[in-house]
C-alpha cells in the first residue's frame, strides 16, 4: 500500500483504514514474494554488512607485537596525547626519523579515501 506525504498515526486512522493497513501481516507465504537481489542491491547490501575497519594508509597496516619499557612508554603515551596522535602514529613516526636520521628515504604514508 503506498501512501502520499507523511503517513498517517495508527492511532489517528479510521477502524477501516487500520484494518486495510494491518491486513498486510495476516498473509501467509511471504516468502513467495522474495526475489533474488539485483547486482546494485547485493552491492548495497555488501557495503552495509561490511565493517568500518580503519582508514587504509601506504600500502596497509601490519600488526606487530614489541615489547618497550613501561616509562618508556608511559612517556611516549603522554606525547601522543599532548599531540593528539595515535601511540601507533607516535612509533610510525619515530620510525621514520630513525631511518632518515640513518640517510634510508621513507615516503610518508597516502592516505586512500574510500
Amino acid at each position: 500500500m503506498k501512501r502520499s506525504g507523511k503517513a498517517k498515526s495508527f492511532f489517528d486512522m479510521t477502524d477501516h483504514e487500520r484494518t486495510r493497513d494491518v491486513a498486510q501481516y495476516d498473509r501467509e507465504f511471504v516468502a513467495d514474494k522474495f526475489r533474488a537481489l539485483t547486482p546494485a542491491e547485493r552491492a548495497r547490501w555488501q557495503r552495509a554488512k561490511r565493517k568500518p575497519g580503519r582508514p587504509v594508509e601506504g600500502r596497509g597496516a601490519q600488526v606487530i607485537s614489541v615489547s618497550v619499557e613501561r616509562g618508556l612508554l608511559a612517556v611516549a603515551d603522554k606525547l601522543a596525547r599532548h599531540k593528539r596522535i595515535s601511540r601507533a602514529r607516535l612509533i610510525a613516526r619515530g620510525l621514520r626519523a630513525v631511518l632518515a636520521a640513518e640517510g634510508i628515504a621513507v615516503s610518508p604514508p597516502a592516505r586512500h579515501e574510500g
